[in-house]
Parts: structure tokens; C-alpha cells; sequence
């Protein structure tokens, strides 16, 4: 029996990355759901994570992406086991060597909370820090029509004359975030090259002189299951109390259904209690958990 061999790579090349995009598709198609974040595959090939391979004579079994977090000894790593190739420790051995690689802090995201990933993360030492919720609603049910303040008009994004303000409007409504505070025109650009970008599914709130309140911008996933999302809501600080969150949502879920979508999902922060609030009162319920364990 061939031992599965672990190496250490940085950047991919684009053969690899296709390989790891292959590996995450047909775990995903097992168990219902992505099992690497979309910031991993984005930067697959770039110079700044590390990747540890799991090579089986060449032939790609799991993968984990290792990168740089808040303070200079915190790690964070998402990682994936080929369906085929699982309870056989292959997952236990890549986690254990992302760990001595990380030196200091580790926090681990599990997709979906699989059982597997539950199972050793407990065994490994890991302890839950952040729960992040997929919530979902039917795109076949009563729609409410959004209700804007008088002033307010919803329009399209425009690539090149809207980056700034989105930036700005989502660096503030986003400070706190980890993910998706501190963006610059390179993490928006990336986005914008995306084969599922559709700027007429980015909509934006502005006022009376087009200067930005709030944004709702929508994607629509093909794999493994056509459904619309909620990709990133945000209201300028400045604009609270305008309800404008709400609005916002339904007329992305409008966009969305007219798109010919019949589901939506959405990710929220488990603690986040006042978007939990609002998305509930629209209709959205939990569907499922993803978990980062910390080390």
C-alpha cells in the first residue's frame, strides 16, 4: 500500500489549482456543501498562503490552505479530504502538520459542521470560537416590494466609477469583520473578474446626489445547486436608521427571482442578533452551521 505523501507548496500553478478546485467540487457534491471558503480558492495561486498537498503517487487526495491572521503568531487554515479517501486518518495527519507549521494560535474552519471535521477537531484539542449561519428562504413565496425613504432610488453598480464608494461605504458598515473589513480596489477587482459577477446584480441605494447609503450585492451559484445569495448587504453607518437594510434585501431577492432563481441563502455571524433579526422577520431560517475551532 502507497503511503500518502504531505509537501509544502506556496503559490499554485494553474494545473494544481484546477486539481484542489476538482477536489472541493466533489466533496461538495458528498456533502452538500462547499468545503473551502471562496477567499481560499481565490488565492490558490498567489504567493501568500501556503498549501499543503496530499499526494497519493501524484494524484491529488486533500489539500489545506495555511495563511496569515490577526497578530504575528495566529494562523487560520481551511483544508478538504477527497470523499474516497476519508477515515483513514488522511484528514488527522494534514491537521497535525498544518499545526506545526501554524507555531502559535490555529483557528480551523469546518464547513457545514461535518461530522468527521466535529470528531477531530474534539480529538485534536480544538474549541469552537465563531459560528457563522447559512440561512435560507424560497424565492416562491410571498415577496414583499421594498419600501425606500423618499430621496433614495436603487441602481446598478458601475465597475470603475462605483469602486470608491463601495469601498468606503463597506470598509465602515464592515469594520469589525475579518473577512470582509479592510477591503482595497484589489479584493473588489478580484471579485469583478469572477465568471459569476453580474454588475446589474449589485444594486445600490444612493441619494439625491448618487452619493452611496447601502448596497445588496447578489450571486447566483450553479454548483453543486443553482441558488441565488445574499452575497453582501451593507449600510453606511451614517445612514442607520433608515431602514434601508430591509429594503435593500427584498430588492435583491426581487433581482433574484427574476433571474429565474427559486431559493436564496445567506451567510451570517451566529452572534450578529440584530441581522439574525432582520433576516428572520424576511422569511430566512437556519440551514446549516459553518465553525472555526481554535487551537
Amino acid at each position: 500500500m502507497r503511503v500518502i505523501e504531505l509537501s509544502w507548496r506556496a503559490g499554485l500553478d494553474e494545473a494544481l489549482a484546477a486539481e484542489v478546485r476538482a477536489l472541493a467540487d466533489a466533496a461538495a457534491a458528498v456533502d452538500g456543501t462547499p468545503p473551502l471558503g471562496e477567499h481560499v480558492l481565490m488565492h490558490l495561486t498567489d504567493a501568500g498562503p501556503a498549501h499543503l498537498l496530499a499526494l497519493d503517487g501524484g494524484a491529488l487526495r486533500g489539500v489545506a490552505q495555511l495563511a496569515a491572521a490577526d497578530g504575528a503568531d495566529h494562523r487560520t487554515a481551511e483544508l478538504v479530504v477527497h470523499p474516497e479517501h476519508r477515515r483513514a486518518g488522511l484528514g488527522r495527519r494534514i491537521v497535525e502538520e498544518v499545526l506545526a507549521r501554524a507555531g502559535g494560535s490555529l483557528d480551523v474552519w469546518a464547513h457545514g459542521q461535518h461530522p468527521g471535521a466535529v470528531a477531530l477537531a474534539a480529538r485534536l484539542g480544538f474549541t469552537a470560537v465563531r459560528e457563522l449561519w447559512q440561512m435560507r428562504r424560497s424565492l416562491l413565496e410571498l415577496l414583499p416590494e421594498p419600501e425606500f425613504p423618499a430621496g433614495v432610488r436603487v441602481r446598478a453598480f458601475v465597475p470603475g466609477q462605483d469602486d470608491e464608494e463601495f469601498l468606503r461605504v463597506n470598509n465602515a458598515a464592515f469594520s469589525w469583520h475579518p473577512e470582509q473589513g479592510g477591503w482595497d480596489r484589489a479584493q473588489l477587482q478580484l471579485r469583478e473578474a469572477e465568471p459569476w459577477f453580474d454588475p446589474a446584480g449589485f444594486l445600490l441605494a444612493v441619494d439625491s446626489d448618487d452619493r452611496l447609503l447601502g448596497f445588496h450585492w447578489t450571486k447566483v451559484h450553479t454548483a453543486p445547486e443553482p441558488i441565488g445569495e445574499v452575497y453582501v448587504l451593507g449600510v453606511d453607518p451614517s445612514a442607520r436608521g433608515l431602514r434601508l437594510g430591509a429594503a435593500l434585501t427584498l430588492a435583491g431577492l426581487h433581482h433574484l427571482r427574476e433571474r429565474g432563481q427559486t431559493r436564496v441563502l445567506l451567510y451570517v455571524e451566529a452572534d450578529n442578533a440584530p441581522a439574525v433579526k432582520l433576516y428572520g422577520g424576511l422569511g430566512f431560517t437556519r440551514w446549516q452551521a459553518d465553525v472555526s475551532y481554535r487551537r
